[in-house]
């Protein structure tokens, strides 16, 4: 019998253990932490038969199967696995591995960024259109636990580091949103990362594509079903969109004359152009399962956007102020950065070794004013002083708890009637905030204490 090595106690290893012991597999969990919840975790485990090791990584001897949630193959864990000939899944992989027979089929998604926003577009639409939906993966439900629930279909959010580790997942259609740096320090090159999120297309039935992005289009080239989607007028095979409309020459009887309408860009909320690229992602996906125009319409206008996702938290003096702490990498804070005609951009954080000279060269004509905090800001400062030489630029270089008051009340001063302060960025929380919604709810508090002072 196999037996298999859960790495970590995260919420997908719980749920693979928990899985694999109901189904009377034996699984040993090693975790590195021993803190009250791991314990906690591990008591109740252990009262379904499963071993908890705290202490070193260490492979436990005898060991067959290896499942991961996300660790990086030069991990000391995993590292010992490959080299000992164990085999080494994720957690989707795993999943995918344990459907039962008639399955929900998978919609799954993968990209830089907007992953969580179309998936959720996605579930919307599904459930407007009377499809018993969930959205799991990178986000909310462990795909391990779902796929032995009586779904219609689901949603499956996929990471780079998910899809690495997965090498027979054959969703029913699959999309890559786009791509850009990120991750470089967990897959090694661009290359490395570009290819894992192109697994996603190797055995989908229906490959979906930012027809906009070179890169997705580039990974979407070899396969002959294929629908792209683009923010301009859709050519035949494409979502696409024409005046204010979105519209459909892909999933219609005869594409290369005739066009069905999906939503209005009134329907998609927050309006920008990246979420308009998002709404019409998660319509390609649901219409490929044949869902209706109008559970398309429905969904985008029941859908109701997470928050940190540009959103807008307060008007004081004229200026409004929008919280886009989600935007962790360059290409997410380039989203949000070409949504407003004129900003006072508060940025900085952990680059994660992405270059940022590209994002500030295009946002320079809509920089009023830039406030810079975190551990990587002074790269951020170097980029504004040679594409944005006359934008005035704050540093911020307090990291305590008030840190976020002052980078509001710097921002305040910069802007004037009209502007938008903009927190997009562009860099990971952690060297500052517990996450970003931490970061997110900071910028919030700050916000509302000017209003407050006014």
């Amino acid at each position: 019998m196999t037996l298999t090595c859960v790495a970590g106690l995260g919420v997908s290893g719980t749920a693979v253990a928990r899985v694999l012991a109901a189904r009377g597999e034996p699984v040993v969990v090693v975790e590195g932490v021993e803190g009250d919840r791991q314990r906690a975790v591990a008591a109740e485990l252990a009262g379904l038969g499963v071993e908890v090791r705290f202490g070193p990584m260490e492979l436990p001897e005898g060991v067959t199967r290896l499942v991961t949630t996300g660790w990086a193959p030069h991990h000391p864990l995993i590292a010992a696995a490959l080299e000992a000939g164990v085999e080494v899944v994720g957690e989707v992989e795993l999943a995918w591995r344990l459907r039962p027979a008639q399955a929900a089929p998978w919609l799954a998604l993968t990209g830089t960024n907007g992953k969580t926003t179309v998936v959720r577009m996605l579930t919307s639409i599904l459930l407007a259109a009377g499809r018993k939906a969930l959205a799991v993966g990178n986000v909310g439900v462990p795909v391990v636990e779902a796929v032995a629930e009586p779904y219609d279909v689901l949603a499956v959010e996929l990471s780079s580091f998910q899809l690495h580790w997965s090498s027979t997942l054959a969703p029913h259609a699959a999309a890559i949103l786009n791509v850009a740096p990120d991750h470089l320090d967990w897959h090694g090159s661009m290359e490395a990362y570009a290819a894992a999120k192109g697994r996603i297309f190797e055995r989908a039935g229906t490959v979906v594509y930012n027809a906009d992005d070179p890169e997705a289009s580039r990974l979407a080239a070899p396969y002959p079903d294929k629908v792209g989607f683009t923010l301009l007028v859709p050519k035949p095979g494409q979502l696409g969109v024409v005046e204010d409309l979105l519209v459909d020459r892909a999933f219609v009887p005869n594409p290369a004359e005739s066009a069905e309408e999906l939503a209005t860009l009134a329907d998609v909320r927050p309006l920008a152009p990246h979420n308009v690229a998002n709404a019409l992602a998660a319509a390609a996906l649901a219409r490929t399962l044949g869902v209706p125009t109008e559970s398309v319409r429905q969904g985008l206008r029941d859908f109701v956007p997470d928050p940190h996702r540009m959103a807008y938290v307060e008007r004081v003096g004229e200026v409004d102020y929008v919280d886009d702490s989600k935007a962790t990498n360059p290409h997410a804070a380039a989203a949000a950065l070409s949504s407003y005609p004129s900003i006072v951009w508060i940025a900085g954080g952990q680059l994660k070794g992405a270059d940022v000279d590209d994002l500030v060269r295009r946002a320079a004509p809509r920089l009023r004013g830039a406030v810079l905090l975190g551990v990587d800001r002074a790269r951020i400062a170097e980029a504004l002083a040679r594409h944005a030489p006359n934008v005035p630029v704050v540093d911020i270089s307090a990291q305590d708890t008030g840190a976020m008051d002052r980078v509001v009340t710097e921002a305040a001063r910069l802007a004037s009637p009209g502007d938008t302060v903009l927190l997009s960025p562009a860099g990971a929380s952690l060297d500052m905030f517990a996450n970003y919604p931490a970061r997110g709810e900071a910028f919030a508090r700050a916000v509302h204490g000017l209003e407050a002072a006014t």
